[in-house]
């Protein structure tokens, strides 16, 4: 069997990441010292995709760790609207893998203009993206041909969490991400094939996750949609019961994302409801009540666990897609520099 673009890619996530948090630690420092100074009041992320996967991630982050809140703005005020933030008292982040997609440009841009301390995360150093903000921090990830994104969504996501650790000082962050590599060699390791079996003729799937694990669960649904051909959507474990969980029945599949943190008893407690509605749901914790458990590695800190899932998922749905007689590194109608306005 020919081994796929994206199935190498995964292997290349922890040494990626490796790379990123020893050579490229000083972008990540200068940004987070310029965080410092700033002192912002609130943190906006810009971003399309899984790189907005990542944004969500480091939202929770930073809200958990540094207290600060973060919010999503739309590219499109600046870039279709002509409209400006009042960002003065802020930081903003743009993140995009190829730094090129105009509207990400136009709106780290005005955010910069309006006095925000913007920072770029960029695959690409030399980029539209990296010249708009007064700081960029090059994830390094190296080339990624596949069009569905691994490596760069990883090692984004990194970026973003060694930001954080590094502007707050969190001691405890600092050492799990010193360890975070080995902890995601051992993800990669995880056979989900149980997983695979059971999605491999289903048109539709719920992915489940609460807190960091919300952004890995919107990660996943996307790479179910563009891989593999499946309508996933994900939700929230809370904000699953509020409607959408109406449509499970009899053997709908869904992958619920738990993490050792302290949503993971109402995590559970979504699962078994959905269970006992019929559905068929595979859980990734030793316990998954009635679930079906699926092989984790644990990086021994909550916030990190997420990324680890992320890992192991990916080496799933790489499977998946070819099980389904999908080609992931050349979804339909994608590309992998999508330039939106």
């Amino acid at each position: 069997m020919i081994q796929t673009h994206m199935k190498r890619e995964i292997g290349e996530i922890p040494a990626a990441v490796a790379r990123l948090l020893g050579e490229g630690r000083e972008g990540i420092r200068a940004a987070a010292a310029a965080l410092r100074a700033a002192d912002p009041d609130v943190v906006v992320t810009i971003a399309r995709g899984s790189s907005d996967h990542a944004a969500t991630y480091f939202k929770y982050a930073c809200e958990l760790i540094a207290g600060v809140p973060v919010a999503s703005i739309g590219p499109s005020i600046a870039s279709i609207y002509g409209g400006g933030l009042r960002l003065g008292k802020a930081g903003a982040i743009g993140i995009s893998q190829s730094g090129k997609s105009p509207d990400i440009v136009a709106m780290l841009a005005s955010a910069r203009a309006s006095g925000a301390c913007a920072i770029a995360v960029t695959n690409t150093a030399a980029s539209p993206l990296a010249a708009a903000a007064d700081h960029v921090v090059d994830i390094g990830a190296g080339t990624e041909q596949s069009v569905a994104a691994t490596k760069t969504f990883a090692t984004s996501a990194v970026a973003g969490l060694a930001l954080v650790a590094d502007w707050t000082g969190d001691a405890a962050l600092l050492k799990a991400l010193d360890a975070l590599p080995e902890a995601l060699e051992a993800a990669i390791g995880r056979d989900w094939g149980e997983l695979v079996e059971a999605t491999a003729d289903s048109m539709s799937l719920f992915v489940l996750g609460r807190g960091p694990g919300l952004a890995i669960a919107s990660e996943a649904a996307l790479k179910f949609k563009e891989t593999s051909g499946i309508h996933a959507e994900a939700y929230s474990t809370a904000e699953v019961l509020h409607g959408p969980s109406a449509i499970v029945g009899e053997g709908f599949p869904v992958l619920v994302l738990c993490g050792d943190d302290k949503a993971r008893a109402s995590i559970l407690e979504t699962a078994g409801r959905l269970g006992a509605q019929g559905a068929r749901v595979f859980v990734t914790d030793p316990a998954p009540g009635t679930g079906i458990a699926l092989p984790v590695a644990r990086t021994g800190h909550p916030l990190l666990d997420p990324l680890a899932l992320a890992v192991s998922f990916y080496g799933f749905i790489e499977a998946l897609a070819r099980r389904r007689g999908f080609d992931p590194d050349q979804p339909p109608h994608l590309r992998k520099v999508t330039a939106t306005l």
